[in-house]
């Protein structure tokens, strides 16, 4: 295919030089000026959209997606698919998608789970929402720069389903950081601690895959210092976004919205700016009850 892709920062760059080695020929823009080995150079993002059979874009929020989505819907031909991977509010990802059928287009939302190390690695799930035809069309690309790509329904659940997620990671993520500070405090040994959790009722992703304590489990960014990783800064703004979608919907999330507000002072007033969201554990250790 011939692929336009915006945003070539430090999840995009990875994924279109994916695309590049399995021979699709892609242009890309940055408004960086982020070039990748392999990847043409546009001056914008309408001149990476021209001619492409599908464009791509990973952005920082919605407001910045619906500004680059007005430059390029116009650009792009009939029928060409937009398929946006960024991380943004549900109602700005169908607003897109309703531009983008006014002018003859089909659209995807697509926000990805992995990280960095699953953009580079071609490990990505893909959470998308928009037409089946659409998913088709992609389908292949998806099997490039991912392991699994779920086709959530209509345009916007693709986003939902990234913040739902997210949502149930940043309250358990807290959850097993509070756990862990007081099972120190009353005398029980970390690993102990692992050992019964991870096989038992309190067992999920958070402490099985990514346990916030350093040397127990699987490595994970506790054991480098909490670098992140999954940035604190970037769990905060997908539990905003939950948040965000929760007063649209009128959907009562009392613990999303605690959530948010740990996060919020964790990376605002304290310091974990630039560390890994699961650097929670040293700041409950660190805290007493008062």
């Amino acid at each position: 295919m011939k692929i336009g892709f915006i945003g070539l920062g430090n999840m995009g760059a990875p994924m279109a030089l994916n695309l590049v080695k399995a021979g699709h020929e892609v242009t890309g823009y940055d408004a960086a000026g982020v070039t990748v080995e392999g990847v043409a150079n546009a001056t914008s993002g309408a001149e990476a959209a021209t001619g492409a059979d599908v464009v791509i874009t990973m952005l920082p929020n919605g407001a910045i997606l619906q500004s680059v989505a007005a430059e390029i819907i116009p650009a792009m031909p009939k029928g060409s698919v937009l398929l946006d991977c960024s991380t943004v509010d549900v109602d700005s990802a169908r607003a897109v998608s309703d531009q983008a059928r006014e002018n003859g287009l089909d659209a995807l939302d697509a926000p990805v789970s992995g990280g960095i190390g699953g953009a580079a690695e071609g490990t990505l799930t893909f959470m998308v929402g928009g037409s089946e035809a659409a998913f088709a069309t992609a389908k292949p690309l998806f099997d490039i720069m991912g392991q699994k790509a779920v086709h959530c329904g209509p345009s916007g659940n693709g986003q939902a389903a990234k913040i739902c997620n997210n949502m149930i990671l940043g309250v358990t993520m807290i959850a097993t950081c509070e756990a862990f500070a007081l099972a120190d405090k009353l005398g029980l040994d970390r690993q102990a601690m692992f050992d019964v959790v991870s096989t038992s009722s309190g067992a999920s992703w958070s402490i099985n895959a990514y346990c916030p304590a350093p040397g127990i489990g699987p490595q994970s960014p506790s054991d480098n210092d909490y670098k992140p990783g999954f940035a604190a800064d970037l769990m905060l703004k997908d539990l905003r976004l939950s948040q965000q979608a929760a007063a649209s919907a009128d959907a009562d999330t009392p613990m999303g919205q605690l959530a948010e507000t740990l996060y919020q002072t964790f990376v605002e007033t304290e310091d974990g700016s630039g560390k890994d969201f699961s650097a929670m554990l040293p700041r409950f250790s660190a805290r007493s009850r008062t």
